[in-house]
Formats: structure tokens, C-alpha cells, sequence
């Protein structure tokens, strides 16, 4: 719905009950209904057997599922639809669950947005266990950013870049499609010593092992090493405020050889900061959960990247779901 629409009671009510369909979503992902069931058929008392459910219970879920078209149902039985079947079981090559079990991590937190937005600050938020939680919010980047990153690495122009530091890169998504696009391309993935082992599998199930290296670290505190070619950096910058922006820009310009490649990929915002709809409520998701975070305009990034040395500034063709961009520039060819 565009901000130029006018609401009707309608779409005012059915938007505020909104969360009822997505928490259905998560309760069948977290209870892993759409995996038991496959690519077969299953009776409700088989599902809620299968999950350690209410029969009860998961009757009510599947039905509700099955309204919402992600299942079918014949009376006596349930089967997953063709999407749910692609995106929800597990066992498919296409499974985006991480993603979806990190929005349901992130419900308690907008249940309380009144609080934070009194307060002006990040929410204690309810703990659904570290590292379930880390794996949700890694793996779930990478369900989102494998989906578009091989557009991203077919538009980037990388000729001639031998080294790309891929920053604050979790699973290392778009090292790996940037390596896979251009086969003289070597890169380091550099994120927190905990993302290793998400970093190490993830390029190991692409057969990159020999030609992506992992760097532990704190980008904001600790070096990024020298001599790179190409820095990616893809949704870091809105977990920080303009100064630490800065500052990490400058820092990316020092690492990279003369004439060297700087992208950045964000949700940006008009320049009164009113739309689009989604990277404006995202910085309500940055107020809830971070100190200084919000989503930015193309004119502060570009002014940033100006303000580090960088010149040559373009966008790509490329958009992303949600408003998403790439912008590109050069650091000085001394």
C-alpha cells in the first residue's frame, strides 16, 4: 500500500491483526509441521504425534494453514502446497525457516515498540537461547541474501579485483556468489569470531574452501587486514549511528589498494525519510533492538562515502526486495 493510498477501516484492521497470519507462519516453522509432513500426507493426529503436540492444538494450526492455502487439506489429510514444500520443509535446497524463526524472535520486541519509543532506547528482549538465536538471524541472512545475490554478482563490475573483503559478512552469502561469478577472485569474510563456523560451512557446501578465508573480529575495534581490491558491505551500516558510520567508511577506504572498489548495499530512504514503507519501519526495528541504528537516505550514504574518499559514486540497476540498493564508488587511483 502506497503512502498515497487512502485507508479504509478495512485495511486499518486487517493490518493490525496482520501478526495473527505471521504468527501462524512461526508456529508451524518453529513446530516443523511443514517437514513432517514432506512431500507426503499426514493426518492431524499424525502431525501433532510427529511434533509432541495437542491433537487438539495442531488440528486448529493445520486448518488454519491449510486457509491460509499453505497446505491442503481433503477432509482426512494434509499436504504441504508447492511453496510451502519449497520454502518451509527443511529438507529443501530452498528452505527459508532461519529467516522466518528470526521475525518470530523479534514479536515480543514489537509487541513493546510504545516502550522503546518512550524511552528512546533498545528493549531487554525475552531470550530464545544464544545460539538458536544466532542461527536463526545467520542462516537467515543468508536465506534472504542467497536469493538475490547472484543478481548482485552478475550486475558488479569486479574486472580486475583479485581480493574482496566481504564486512560484517555472517555466512558469507555474496563473497561466495561474487567468487562463483568471477573465477579469479579470491575474498575474506570478516565478522565476530562466533559467525565462523556458519561462515565455514556455508562456503564449504559451495566448494569456495580454498578460495574464501574467514578474518575474526570487531570491524568497529579491531584491523581489517590491507590490500584489498573490492569491500562489500551489505546491511552493516544501519546498525550504527552516522558517526560510527563514518568512521567504519574511512576505515574500509584504508584497507583497500588505490583505485579500489567500495559497495554498499542498504534499504535506503527518500530524503524527507517518509518512505518507502519498509526502511522506514525498519528503523523502528533498529530503535527496538539498537543504540544508535536506523535505516539512511541515498544522499547520507553518498555524502559518507564522499566524506571517506570515495568519488565515482553510481547505483546499480539492481533493486532488491524491500528498497534495497547498491551503491558503488572508487577510492583515489594515487
Amino acid at each position: 500500500m502506497n503512502s498515497t493510498d487512502q485507508w479504509s477501516m478495512g485495511q486499518i484492521l486487517s493490518t493490525s491483526s496482520g501478526y495473527w497470519r505471521s504468527g501462524t507462519i512461526h508456529a508451524g516453522v518453529r513446530l516443523g509441521v511443514f517437514s513432517v509432513l514432506g512431500s507426503g500426507a499426514c493426518s492431524a493426529s499424525d502431525v501433532a504425534a510427529a511434533v509432541g503436540g495437542d491433537s487438539r492444538g495442531v488440528e486448529t494450526l493445520l486448518l488454519a494453514l491449510a486457509a491460509m492455502g499453505l497446505l491442503e487439506h481433503d477432509g482426512t489429510s494434509f499436504r504441504n502446497t508447492e511453496a510451502a514444500r519449497d520454502f518451509l520443509d527443511r529438507a529443501s535446497e530452498r528452505y527459508i525457516g532461519h529467516i522466518i524463526l528470526h521475525h518470530h524472535h523479534l514479536v515480543d520486541g514489537w509487541a513493546r515498540l510504545h516502550e522503546a519509543v518512550l524511552d528512546g532506547r533498545p528493549l531487554e528482549m525475552r531470550s530464545y537461547g544464544e545460539e538458536h538465536e544466532r542461527e536463526s538471524f545467520l542462516m537467515g541472512m543468508f536465506n534472504l541474501a542467497n536469493a538475490i545475490a547472484p543478481r548482485v554478482a552478475a550486475e558488479a563490475d569486479l574486472a580486475g579485483c583479485r581480493h574482496l573483503l566481504d564486512l560484517g559478512a555472517g555466512p558469507g552469502t555474496y563473497a561466495i556468489h561474487f567468487c562463483l561469478a568471477n573465477p579469479e577472485l579470491r575474498a575474506t569474510i570478516f565478522d565476530r569470531p562466533t559467525t565462523r563456523p556458519y561462515a565455514a560451512r556455508t562456503v564449504e557446501r559451495f566448494g569456495l574452501s580454498e578460495r574464501i578465508s574467514f578474518l575474526a573480529g570487531d570491524f568497529n575495534a579491531d584491523p581489517l587486514g590491507s590490500g584489498y581490491d573490492a569491500a562489500w558491505l551489505s546491511h552493516i551500516l544501519h546498525s550504527s549511528g552516522p558517526e560510527s558510520c563514518r568512521r567504519l567508511l574511512e576505515k574500509t577506504v584504508a584497507a583497500l589498494s588505490p583505485g579500489g572498489l567500495v559497495m554498499v548495499h542498504e534499504f535506503f530512504l527518500n530524503d524527507a525519510k517518509d518512505g518507502p514503507e519498509f526502511p522506514a519501519l525498519f528503523s523502528l526495528n533498529m530503535l527496538l533492538n539498537n543504540e544508535e541504528g536506523r535505516s539512511y537516505s541515498e544522499a547520507e550514504i553518498r555524502l559518507m562515502l564522499q566524506e571517506a574518499g570515495v568519488g565515482e559514486i553510481h547505483r546499480l540497476d539492481f533493486q532488491g526486495p524491500n528498497d534495497s540498493y547498491v551503491l558503488c564508488g572508487r577510492t583515489a587511483r594515487r
